[in-house]
């Protein structure tokens, strides 16, 4: 809030430089907002795509959470208003790489009630394959599954 009121009175003032300077940071934020809640999500949807693989199984309740976090992701990083996207594919693969590790110590809990510790659990699973299905699942008109 203290951001836009030093905007208006900068541009109040006639000093664009200083404006956009202030926009710029403004911008900054809200796309770093953006990456935490999509890294949120990515963990949440790692970490059932994890515990499908490992188990060779699924269930209704781990479909849903799939979807939901997909349709989530797709909704933060869609421009509502424009069009488009906040972020690229590759960034969006960067985002789902970083948190990996997060998702592969929340399923080491949970894949065959907790049986596996991490590490353990990282030499179960294809982190590559799992990324990549992620991937796929959230970029627009590359996945049915969600649509299922």
């Amino acid at each position: 809030m203290e951001e836009l009121l030093t905007l208006k009175d900068l541009l109040v003032k006639g000093d664009v430089q200083g404006a956009l300077i202030i926009v710029e940071e403004l911008e900054e934020m809200s796309r770093n907002d953006i990456i935490k809640t999509i890294r949120s999500y990515a963990v949440i949807l790692l970490l059932h795509l994890i515990k499908q693989q490992a188990e060779n199984r699924t269930t209704r309740s781990w479909e849903v959470s799939i979807r939901n976090s997909v349709r989530e992701i797709q909704r933060e990083d869609q421009y509502h208003k424009a069009g488009g996207y906040y972020l690229t594919p590759e960034e969006l693969l960067e985002i789902l790489a970083e948190s990996y590790l997060n998702a592969i110590d929340e399923a080491s809990l949970e894949v065959e009630e907790g049986r596996y510790e991490a590490q353990e659990l990282e030499k179960l699973v294809n982190q590559e394959e799992i990324i990549n299905r992620a991937l796929a699942l959230i970029l627009p008109g590359e996945s049915s599954y969600i649509n299922s």
